[in-house]
């Protein structure tokens, strides 16, 4: 009996150390927080239409890209200005309603480079229009993130909530 519970709790124990171990690894530094944040910030404002924190948020020489499938199948780039793309936003009429939902974040911060990719749904008036993935590239300029560089996909297929990164042969 004496043999069985110490053995229960080494068990027990190392279960422990297991779970503590992995919730050590899910905790984001500050910095990964604060890279968060400016992404975060940046859907804020893109719903507001608030074309003021967009630029805010933004790096003055950042490069915005889509890569999206066509009718026909062709997988195509495209690049948009970041004053285009605040243009768009802001002119989208108050009747109509749009949401990205970010499902999940991946960061990765080496000094002044972060990395954030999302997961995401797009909704226009409620109905699901696409979904995707995000990459934001941010440069730390003194002391807060800025976002230099913005790529997406875009997909009308097999979009849920665990949208994951596909890879087509």
């Amino acid at each position: 009996m004496l043999h069985s519970n110490l053995r229960d709790m080494k068990i027990l124990v190392c279960l422990l150390v297991i779970i503590t171990g992995f919730s050590a690894d899910a905790q984001e530094t500050p910095e990964e927080t604060a890279a968060k944040k400016t992404v975060e910030s940046f859907f804020v404002a893109f719903h507001d239409q608030d074309s003021i924190a967009l630029r805010e948020l933004a790096h003055p020489s950042i490069t915005m890209q889509s890569i999206a499938e066509d009718e026909e199948g062709n997988v195509n780039l495209t690049t948009d200005t970041y004053s285009d793309f605040i243009k768009a936003i802001s002119s989208i009429p108050e009747t109509t309603k749009f949401e990205e939902k970010l499902h999940s974040f991946e960061i990765k911060v080496n000094g002044p480079l972060a990395n954030v990719i999302t997961t995401y749904s797009f909704f226009v008036n409620g109905e699901l229009s696409h979904c995707g993935v995000n990459s934001f590239q941010l440069f730390k300029e003194e002391d807060s993130w800025k976002i230099i560089y913005i790529v997406d996909t875009r997909s009308k297929e097999d979009c849920d909530s665990s949208i994951q990164f596909r890879i087509k042969n």
